[in-house]
């Protein structure tokens, strides 16, 4: 059959029937023996291949599957399994290929064999007394970062063989260089007071050879090979597959024991490259088509997972509810999730509501395609905000763009570079967008508030190329600060869920270089001695980050919140408003009054009635922690500069 008829057979409902399988797949271990099952409908044969190591030596048997109905094939393998490698022949009328097993929890180098694996072998010490930490919604915040990231700098103080790998978050104490001073890693987390830490792409992805030294290789990760497999290059040990596993779980283990929840970005809207395991095993079924049969591309990447299609949609549910059992992870960010359809993302939080503990696990994502897409669906998109659950949330562009200007135009300035006009869209960006017609009806909690992450310029660097033809993105410059300041001042004040890329605190720079994913490990990393260099900047998040955590109101999840939000009539480009604590919630202020000043002058402006102390004037932001002055009446707002007061 051609392609467009596969597309048509795929998508009828007599293939769903026949083949729509609900039984366990994959790997089933037990001590006595393991099931292997694979579905594989289009299959004419289908035999396993036994290997005793992950990459190397010879194959040490073959055995046939056996067809099981609904489109599973499977086959019993007596004895202790645990360690054996493997992998599929497959053989369709398009011929036959060697494939992976898409359910494997483990894999050798390059995840091309998967392994068989006791799950419970490679629980670290202590792993069933993790627990998720418990976050209300009030002290939520996100940190974004790369594991290689995190600890390839040599001034890091993580041992050599732990940089760029999970077992760098489970080193204590770390500090520059070693210096017992300023802290690094989890360390600084710890001080910084962010409550998760989501990281880039940790699954099994194919663009970094696990084989080689990874000195001169570098990538974001956002190329699954293995969905269901730790990436090989952050273990210490990526031949072998148990290693993998249990140095993810110990990184896991570590932030929950700081009390950080831990994001995992799960990209399923693509795979590496259209030769993958998936089309290995099920030619064309696991991704969208054209109607001439054609593979879509609404990732950018050359194919688009299929979400709408039963088994995958089953496969996507199935692989994010096992990172959530068996790892404990505590949120998931949807890489494209404008490419996902409304039902699959409702189906999906509606699984893992069923959880203990499941409510309060993250679902947030990019409401955006990568190009054209073959999805005729409702696609989980901002304008179809209204139709997901109101615990899925976006993250907000126009709350990016509004701040600091457009992200594809270096040029283009926001609020804080004094774009003329931009001051309405704040004012949207402080209710979350709950009071503006731009957005769909929605809650606070399903915008993700932010003006930086992975992807397009740091913010840091965006700031001097809107205020520099050629910028010196290494210096301390006094008004780039100022503004960096009066960003995040915005952000953290506002309703929804704040978030930040990782080094925004500490005027992270990677030299106006917009797309670093597969740039050197030297421009991406973190460099801790700037962190030392821009304490006071650092200091300041971690101001706004307690004082956020001490009014829950900003925090607030309901609908009826925003609405509580009064804004003050101030000449442009001034913004300035007032929210009141909610009854009950703890909130260390009866009110909050805040304003910007995005101009470079002094403003003078009249505080509502009533005693105000001051917990930030734009410099300092830990003014709340001890005694400040109480104020009345008039109050002078600093250049550049977000001013929030508390009422006493």
């Amino acid at each position: 059959m051609t392609s467009a008829q596969w597309k048509t057979v795929f998508e009828s409902e007599d293939f769903a029937r026949q083949n729509g399988d609900q039984g366990p797949l994959g790997a089933q271990y037990a001590p006595a023996g393991t099931h292997l099952r694979l579905w594989a409908p289009t299959a004419q044969s289908v035999s396993v291949n036994l290997y005793r190591k992950g990459g190397g030596g010879v194959c040490i048997g073959t055995l046939p599957l056996s067809p099981w109905g609904q489109g599973v094939w499977g086959v019993y393998l007596p004895g202790d399994q645990h360690g054996r490698y493997y992998n599929f022949t497959v053989t369709t009328e398009w011929g036959s290929c060697t494939a992976a097993d898409p359910y494997a929890r483990a894999a050798g180098v390059n995840g091309e064999r998967s392994m068989i694996l006791d799950t419970a072998r490679t629980d670290p010490p202590g792993w069933e007394h993790d627990r998720r930490p418990v976050i209300p919604a009030a002290k939520r915040s996100v940190w974004e970062i790369n594991v290689r990231d995190f600890s390839q700098d040599p001034a890091s103080g993580v041992r050599n063989a732990w940089r760029g790998k999970f077992l760098a978050f489970t080193q204590q104490g770390t500090t520059l260089n070693g210096d017992g001073i300023h802290p690094t890693c989890l360390n600084y987390l710890k001080r910084l007071g962010v409550s998760y830490v989501q990281l880039m792409p940790i699954f099994d992805f194919g663009s970094v050879d696990e084989s080689r030294p990874l000195t001169r290789q570098y990538n974001w990760g956002y190329d699954p090979a293995n969905f269901n497999v730790p990436e090989g290059s952050y273990s210490t040990d990526p031949a072998r597959g148990e290693v993998r596993v249990r140095e993810c779980k110990q990184m896991i283990q570590a932030l929950h024991a700081a009390g950080i929840g831990v994001v995992m970005d799960v990209v399923y809207n693509h795979m590496y490259r259209a030769d993958n395991v998936l089309n290995r095993v099920v030619p064309l079924y696991y991704f969208r088509q054209n109607e001439d049969g054609s593979l879509s591309n609404g990732s950018g990447c050359g194919n688009e997972f299929a979400s709408e299609r039963p088994m995958a949609r089953r496969y996507m549910i199935d692989s994010v509810l096992y990172w959530a059992q068996e790892y404990h992870i505590d949120g998931f960010r949807f890489d494209l999730m404008g490419l996902y359809d409304v039902e699959t993302m409702n189906l999906l939080r509606a699984e893992l509501d069923k959880l203990p503990g499941g409510r309060d696990i993250l679902m947030y994502g990019e409401p955006w395609q990568g190009g054209g897409s073959a999805l005729h669906r409702y696609e989980a998109n901002k304008n179809n905000l209204a139709m997901l659950n109101d615990r899925i949330g976006i993250f907000c562009d126009d709350t990016r763009d509004a701040i600091k200007g457009g992200c594809f135009n270096a040029r283009e300035p926001g609020y804080v570079e004094g774009r003329p006009g931009s001051f309405w869209d704040i004012g949207g960006a402080v209710a979350a967008w709950c009071r503006s017609d731009k957005f769909p009806p929605h809650t606070p909690g399903q915008i993700v508030s932010y003006v930086s992450a992975h992807d397009n310029f740091t913010l840091w660097d965006k700031l001097l190329m809107v205020r520099y033809e050629r910028p010196e993105f290494r210096a301390v410059d006094k008004a780039a600060l100022a503004q960096n300041r009066l960003a995040a001042g915005i952000y953290l004040t506002s309703m929804g869920l704040p978030f930040w890329q990782a080094g925004e605190e500490f005027a992270r720079t990677k030299k106006g270089q917009g797309n670093s994913y597969r740039s050197s490990p030297a421009l991406n990393r973190l460099d801790w001695k700037r962190a030392q260099q821009f304490h006071s900047l650092v200091d300041y998040y971690r101001g706004l980050i307690g004082l956020r955590g001490a009014f829950p109101r900003l925090g607030a999840v309901d609908k009826a919140s925003p609405s509580a939000i009064e804004f003050f009539n101030l000449e442009q480009p001034l913004v300035g408003w007032r929210l009141p604590a909610a009854p009950g919630d703890g909130a260390w202020w009866g009110a909050l009054c805040v304003y910007y000043n995005p101009t470079e002058e002094e403003q003078r402006v009249w505080l509502p009635g009533g005693n105000w102390k001051l917990l930030s004037d734009g410099t300092s932001s830990s003014l709340w922690r001890g005694s400040s002055r109480v104020v009345q009446g008039q109050a002078v707002l600093a250049p550049v500069s977000a001013t929030i007061f508390g009422l006493v």
